[in-house]
């Protein structure tokens, strides 16, 4: 090949990987790739809890840290005891949402609605004026109307805050028709309510919000259920995503398990996804 035609022949070569170096970056540039990639999807996480099991072993720092790895740029934690919170709250003040565990330790959990020593402590919590919320508690349909619950429906309508409550159907329907002027979160969307007792339930109660922790039913094999994802688009300012990290293998395990969340987060619209995965958690708890 004569030295003419081999300095061609590159000089082509050489014009046809600049054309393509240049599609490719025409294509980056316009068509970026999924604009709900995973660091375009922040999180609130709705149930956090920081307990002594957990500071035990791990710090504060730690913890923080795997929020961020998670991805999670706020978080509504409570906590047996309390103080684990108060640790998060002061390691990462922009970040934490606290609210008020009835649990001084956990033998409370099942004594807690009929213990006047239990309501007189939360009373007196809430004077420090930090809490956004009175939860995570536990609460069976027949323990609504018990003192400390309905004690706790007026501690958070004078407050102004909100209730979380880990309840069976019956019990977050009567507690919400209780405490009308308050908003109610609902732990785990009552577990295993199936979506079309939660749509009931939202389309009946205005004061009503939910949260979804713990529920991988919602989209099995990463795909979400039409049903939830009809309701979804119905009630997309009323749901909010959770990790519930009431054993240390939750907090270990927060990045992935949030991860699935994303996963079925982006079979929705994105004006909807943004809602759920933080928006929803903004609002509801703006400072």
């Amino acid at each position: 090949m004569s030295t003419g035609l081999k300095n061609s022949v590159e000089a082509r070569k050489k014009g046809a990987r600049l054309l393509i170096l240049l599609m490719v970056l025409f294509t980056v540039m316009v068509f970026p790739g999924d604009p709900r990639a995973e660091s375009d999807l922040p999180l609130f996480d709705a149930h956090v809890h920081y307990n002594r099991e957990a500071w035990e072993g791990l710090t504060a720092e730690a913890a923080i840290a795997i929020l961020d790895r998670a991805g999670v740029v706020r978080a509504l934690v409570s906590s047996t005891p309390d103080d684990g919170t108060l640790r998060l709250l002061e390691q990462a003040p922009d970040r934490i949402v606290p609210e008020l565990r009835p649990y001084r330790s956990q033998s409370d959990m099942g004594t807690w609605t009929k213990d006047p020593s239990v309501l007189a402590y939360v009373t007196e919590r809430l004077r420090r004026g930090i809490y956004r919320g009175i939860g995570e508690f536990h609460l069976s349909g027949e323990e609504v109307n018990d003192p400390v619950p309905r004690g706790f429906v007026e501690l958070a309508s004078r407050h102004g805050i909100l209730l979380h409550c880990h309840c069976d159907e019956k019990a977050i329907r009567d507690l919400a028709s209780m405490a009308k002027g308050v908003r109610i979160l609902w732990a785990h969307a009552g577990m295993n309510s199936s979506a079309q007792t939660v749509k009931k339930l939202l389309d009946a109660q205005p004061n009503l919000w939910v949260e979804l922790s713990m529920r991988s039913d919602i989209s099995p094999g990463g795909v979400l259920v039409p049903a939830w994802r009809d309701l979804f688009l119905k009630h997309p300012d009323r749901f909010l995503v959770g990790t519930d990290t009431w054993i240390n293998s939750q907090w270990e395990g927060m990045p992935e398990n949030l991860d699935g969340f994303r996963k079925w987060l982006r079979q929705l619209p994105p004006a909807v996804a943004e809602k759920i995965a933080r928006g929803n958690g903004d609002r509801l708890f703006s400072p």
